[in-house]
């Protein structure tokens, strides 16, 4: 018995082992080497303290691209939560051709950035469509990625990128709350209200949190769309973190790079610790 327990162990190890080793090489240890390239000089030869980190927060880019993006997340994240919610209950209440609005949500996740991108162009550019519209009515044309209605445009893209994966995962949620607790409630007296805020969201919450997490981290992908339509300066509404460490990394300044990059991975890790603590709690 117990020679066939080490076996059961040595047999696990073996599956652990090639993983741990990837993501040793290609995460650990490049992280670690960042971290300390974050207290060195741009050759990394010279100790320089918290010099890199006290030059970030002096960048006025480093400053205006982490607000840009705070306040992407924080206006972004909710409503595609609150958005994608409602469209799943919509959905789970059983209307007809609902599987084929289920499809239709998930067909922007399958279109190209490129064709976004040229979406963005014929609508919002100088010669676009909306342009084109306020000429029409004799109103100047102008450029709409180099206003500050670009940052909007930005919160549209991402929402309706993601909109249908998230409804795909509440629906996930939906439906493994059982229908017993909603019969059981409504001969109670509930009401479609009270079922939803004492049933359905109790039961969603594990739900909520992959979702929150999800949104968070997908929320610093949009940077493919706004690079590729404004490049690597776009209208400073829109001017990101992700806009920031490519300039930065074509100009090798990796001092700042790193310093910049272990900030933003703290405020990761304890933004998703705090979510973790927060529905522990409620738990």
């Amino acid at each position: 018995m117990k020679i066939s327990l080490n076996k059961k162990k040595l047999t696990d190890i073996a599956f652990i082992v090639p993983s741990l080793a990837g993501v040793s090489i290609f995460v650990l240890i490049p992280f670690i080497d960042v971290l300390r390239r974050s207290f060195t000089n741009v050759s990394g030869t010279q100790f320089v303290f918290f010099s890199n980190y006290i030059t970030i927060f002096q960048n006025a880019a480093f400053r205006l691209a982490f607000s840009n993006t705070i306040k992407f997340m924080v206006i972004c994240i909710p409503i595609l939560m609150i958005f994608s919610l409602l469209i799943a209950v919509f959905l789970n209440a059983g209307i007809r051709g609902a599987n084929y609005l289920k499809t239709a949500y998930l067909v922007p996740m399958a279109i190209p950035v490129a064709s976004v991108v040229l979406i963005w162009r014929l609508l919002f550019h100088q010669n676009g469509y909306f342009s084109g519209l306020l000429h029409m009515f004799g109103m100047q044309s102008q450029d709409w990625m180099d206003t500050g209605f670009a940052f909007w445009i930005l919160v549209f893209s991402y929402v309706w990128k993601n909109l249908g994966y998230n409804v795909v995962l509440w629906m996930a949620g939906l439906t493994a709350i059982p229908d017993t607790l909603y019969e059981a409630a409504r001969a109670d007296g509930a009401n479609n209200i009270q079922c939803f805020r004492y049933i359905t969201m109790p039961n969603l919450m594990s739900t909520l949190y992959t979702i929150t997490v999800l949104a968070f981290l997908n929320s610093f992908k949009v940077f493919r769309e706004a690079y590729l339509v404004a490049g690597d300066y776009p209208h400073e509404s829109m001017y990101l973190l992700q806009h920031l460490f490519n300039n930065w990394f074509r100009e090798l300044s990796l001092d700042k790079m790193s310093a910049a990059a272990v900030v933003i991975a703290l405020l990761i890790l304890v933004l998703i610790l705090g979510l973790q603590r927060s529905w522990d709690r409620e738990d």
